[in-house]
């Protein structure tokens, strides 16, 4: 037969995990039908979803570290990379782990974990006063998101300042991400952050105390996620562009002119606008808080970019973004340098017109009026400026031997985030951080009381083909 359709019992997931070793190491986040692809092309055999996916997990976990040992190797990395960078930013919570309600000592379960490297947050200084924040779920052997936010250079580079690893994107997180960011990170006024149209953020800013509300901070919404909300609301697709037309009003004319074009379509739409707030979502009454952005592409562009790092192991999360940011400021400082001792500023080459930057039409009358057109451009476009974003270095990491001794408490994976694997029945019984392998004791038989095996496991239960019976 040129193929055979059923699974192997020889061709276990371990073997289908070396066979996609290379595959796995360029791309973690090859979809796992891809895998069964290949496996049937090389083997003949067509695998299980399940088995294929079991396949993908042990790969990673050989090339980019034990999923479970990843979680105690996370504060031993963190701590090492504070002691490189001593100001970056790095917060831990953790949960307490109980025993039939005694604690146990020298135990705890990652909660949720905040970083900033030191090189980001100089270059925020040094940025436009915009930050964008939005999260991407983790596609591993545990669930979780990815949160991130990032800021803007003012030669357009995306600029990555803060992440963060959460159980989930809900109000208690986004609490935790935007007051550890707003402490450490932005600590400046006057600021902007441009995130999706959802009540928990809105509700975690009412929680800051001030720290993201006007006049500090001014919280604006992206035009793609009103949209689509709008669209999910009213699921009319011919109101959606009159939508779009009215967040880029540019002029409060603009905007009446727009709005009554959407009111004459009918008043609950319009309703469902005003609800928002004119100045959270229309470009002319955001007072040039946003420079410009009406979208949270940014984010979404660095969500991209990690992708691959969303199905690894956490501490394989946060050296990706180490050794990513890395090369970036390395690069993009040695550019930004190059412009400078050649003379060129990005204001003479832009080709449309933003906030606080001339157009062309401006820079050729000062040119004939022989007036100085570097007075009508702001500070954060000129290439020396540019030049300070990426002046911090990343310090290598070095040796792991030659790190200092982690003292901590041990940490471990929160059970409850697990991953079901497919075919694998479902729990009906809510599980917590005690449920953990690390805290149970050993298996006992109920049958004849002995450790090391379960009652199904018991030898006398052996059929025809067991040895004897013997213990």
């Amino acid at each position: 037969m040129s193929t055979i359709s059923q699974d192997h019992a020889k061709l276990d997931s371990d073997t289908i995990a070396d066979a996609i070793r290379l595959l796995v190491e360029v791309d973690p986040s090859i979809k796992v039908k891809s895998i069964i692809a290949e496996v049937q092309s090389r083997f003949i055999y067509t695998v299980s979803y399940r088995k294929a996916w079991l396949a993908k997990q042990k790969s990673i976990a050989k090339i980019f570290g034990n999923w479970e040992v990843s979680y105690q190797t996370l504060p031993v990395w963190l701590k090492a990379m504070t002691a490189k960078m001593p100001r970056s930013c790095v917060q831990i919570k953790t949960l307490l782990v109980y025993r039939e309600s005694e604690e146990v000592q020298g135990v705890t379960v990652l909660h949720r974990t905040f970083w900033s490297f030191y090189p980001c947050i100089v270059a925020f200084r040094n940025c436009k006063p915009l930050v964008q924040v939005d999260g991407t779920h983790l596609y591993g052997k545990y669930k979780g998101a990815l949160l991130v936010a990032v800021a803007q250079d003012g030669n357009q580079n995306i600029v990555p300042i803060a992440f963060g690893i959460v159980e989930g994107e809900t109000v208690d997180m986004l609490e935790f991400f935007l007051t550890n960011l707003r402490r450490y990170v932005v600590t400046n006024d006057g600021v902007d952050i441009i995130s999706d149209h959802h009540n928990s953020i809105d509700v975690a800013i009412a929680r800051s105390n001030g720290a993201w509300s006007p006049p500090r901070a001014w919280h604006m919404f992206c035009i793609r996620h009103i949209g689509s909300n709008f669209l999910r609301r009213f699921k009319a697709p011919y109101l959606h562009k009159l939508l779009v037309n009215t967040r880029y009003s540019r002029t409060e004319q603009e905007y009446n002119k727009n709005y009554q074009r959407l009111q004459e379509r009918g008043e609950v739409s319009t309703q469902w606008c005003d609800e928002i707030g004119v100045e959270r979502w229309v470009l002319a009454f955001d007072r040039g808080h946003c420079w410009g952005h009406m979208t949270a592409n940014l984010v979404e562009c660095i969500n991209f970019v990690l992708k691959g790092a969303c199905h690894l192991p956490v501490t394989a999360i946060v050296r990706s973004t180490f050794y990513r940011l890395n090369e970036l400021f390395t690069r993009k400082s040695v550019e930004a340098h190059e412009s400078v001792r050649n003379g060129f500023t990005y204001s003479e080459f832009a080709t449309k017109k933003v906030e606080r930057l001339p157009c062309y039409h401006v820079l050729a009358c000062c040119t004939n009026q022989h007036l100085d057109w570097q007075v009508h451009v702001h500070d954060m476009y000129k290439m020396s400026e540019i030049c300070k974003v990426y002046r911090g270095e990343f310090v290598p990491m070095g040796d792991p031997s030659t790190w200092a001794l982690y003292e901590g408490a041990k940490v471990i994976a929160n059970w409850t985030l697990r991953c079901a694997t497919k075919g694998r029945p479902k729990s009906t019984r809510y599980l917590n951080e005690m449920d953990s392998r690390d805290m149970r004791g050993p298996r006992r038989c109920t049958t004849c009381g002995r450790e090391g095996h379960s009652r199904s496991r018991y030898p006398q239960h052996a059929g025809p083909s067991s040895t004897g019976g013997q213990l």
